[in-house]
């Protein structure tokens, strides 16, 4: 068996979000799954009807039978699980909150807690939990398409959490999770495995997989919903880095002038900037580049020139976007420490993310080709970590 645990390193701040959404999970089911989940339902509750015809109760069967095999936490299930054939907005929330039993929230209050607050320092509290809900949303969405006549209740936080797990997948590749390793009576130990192997793992093994091999709803397990939930918070997590980014470049970087645009090949044009020291306009025709075979005409020294010069000039968003889309188009360059350590510099600018700095200044570190280059960045490792234990 192979459990994760932990993750490191995690943030200083208190996630108080995710602390109550955990604490309201076990309050449902402490309050009212438990109590109902050993009470039988009321006979004149008209839900009970309605639930005994669709499960297919009909016949001769002895309505004592019947009545002995069905719980009040059944019908709750019933009216407030998301049952696809039925589309309620309001069951949409109240199914996020509702388990099967005891194995179903431990598991599910697990993975949040484990992966939670990283991705709540990075987002904030607000923001944090419109982006946990609507990914419970999103997941919901993407499982009823499968199953959209099913009066199966879907209940449970999986979706949500699973759309924490594609922001932590993206945001903090670095990091490293616990996982005990438990094959009684050759191994017992903990092991830190890289956080996107363990989360690639948890995408394709044990959901894509599934959900291709079985019926949607024939397997007991919402792997739909899993698997939606995590590219809504892959794809929301993607898109918060670029969009903003790109949208302040362009309202904030000075226009070329359309003659000169006319006259010289842009990527001639930027070289032609750097050269002479007009920094300003090659960082501003860079801007420009729509495509990435044009800027794969410029080295990557230059492209670290233009945004070591936006840094220096305050325009730290804008350096961050020439920093990272070098690192995503240039994978293995050899001039990547910098661009790391630039990004990372670029970063400490951003509230709440300081953490996702420190894993490019790591980064850097590993792959700096000088030591001036592992110095400076294991200098900034420093300052935030004396930063974030106050």
């Amino acid at each position: 068996m192979l459990l994760p645990i932990g993750d490191v390193p995690n943030p200083k701040t208190p996630p108080y979000v995710n602390w109550l959404l955990i604490g309201l999970n076990i309050a449902v089911f402490v309050a009212v799954t438990l109590p109902l989940s050993m009470a039988r339902p009321d006979l004149n509750d008209p839900a009970l009807l309605e639930y005994l015809h669709l499960i297919g109760a009909r016949g001769d069967w002895p309505s004592q039978l019947i009545y002995d095999h069905i719980t009040a936490y059944d019908l709750v299930v019933f009216k407030y699980g998301f049952r696809p054939a039925e589309f309620s907005l309001m069951s949409m929330f109240s199914a996020m909150f509702l388990h099967a039993g005891w194995m179903h929230l431990a598991g599910n209050m697990l993975f949040l807690w484990i992966y939670g607050d990283n991705v709540e320092h990075r987002l904030g509290h607000v923001g944090y939990l419109v982006a946990y809900l609507g990914s419970g949303l999103i997941a919901t969405l993407f499982f009823c398409m499968f199953v959209p006549h099913s009066q199966v209740p879907m209940l449970g936080a999986s979706g949500a959490i699973s759309g924490v797990l594609g922001f932590y997948f993206l945001w903090f590749p670095h990091n490293r999770i616990k996982v005990f390793v438990f094959l009684f009576p050759l191994i017992m130990t903990t092991v830190l495995i890289p956080a996107r192997i363990v989360l690639g793992v948890f995408l394709v093994i044990d959901n894509l997989l599934p959900f291709i091999m079985t019926s949607a709803e024939g397997s007991g397990v919402a792997y739909g919903a899993h698997i939606g939930g995590f590219f809504a918070g892959l794809a929301m997590a993607v898109a918060i880095d670029r969009l903003p980014q790109l949208s302040r470049a362009q309202r904030s970087t000075p226009k070329v002038g359309r003659q000169r645009a006319k006259l010289v090949d842009a990527v001639t044009d930027i070289l032609r900037s750097i050269a002479s020291n007009d920094l300003a306009h090659a960082a501003a025709r860079f801007a420009s580049l729509d495509s990435r075979t044009q800027r794969g005409q410029i080295s990557t020294q230059h492209i670290i020139t233009i945004g070591e010069h936006l840094l220096t000039s305050g325009a730290h968003d804008e350096a961050l976007t020439v920093f990272r889309r070098l690192i995503a188009e240039r994978p293995g360059d050899k001039g990547l420490d910098r661009a790391y350590l630039g990004a990372g510099r670029a970063m400490l600018h951003n509230d709440r993310s300081a953490t996702a700095a420190w894993h490019y200044f790591l980064a850097a570190v590993d792959l700096a080709q000088t030591p001036d280059v592992a110095e400076e960045a294991r200098r900034y490792i420093t300052m935030i970590e004396g930063e974030t234990k106050r």
